[in-house]
């Protein structure tokens, strides 16, 4: 498999507004955005999809759930949704697994 964009940008091939980062996850803006505050984070581990998660991965969505908690609580965000896109019919547009975070309240 050809490493996707966001290989790419965890690499720092190409670069990417980030807006949050530890060893685990990164955070960065949707280029299409579809709410004021729209972010998607990736597990530094690389799985495809949800639906490709394994044993050994299986914690991973677990973990950008509550990665997104932690960040919409530090930046005092009350209100958003959490979605995962599985598979191409599902919307998902690039094979590697990432939570969009999308908030009514806009962040710097």
């Amino acid at each position: 498999m050809e490493p996707t964009i966001f290989h790419k940008i965890l690499a720092k091939e190409i670069t990417a507004s980030v807006v949050y980062e530890d060893t685990d996850v990164l955070a960065f803006r949707d280029i299409h955005p579809k709410a004021a505050t729209h972010l998607l984070f990736i597990p530094k581990t690389f799985v495809e999809s949800i639906a490709h998660a394994t044993g050994a991965s299986a914690y991973i969505p677990g973990m950008l759930i509550q990665k997104a908690r932690a960040f919409a609580e530090q930046q005092g965000i009350d209100g958003y949704k959490l979605q995962f896109n599985v598979g191409k019919n599902g919307g998902q547009e690039v094979p590697y697994v990432h939570l969009h975070f999308l908030a009514d309240t806009k962040i710097d």
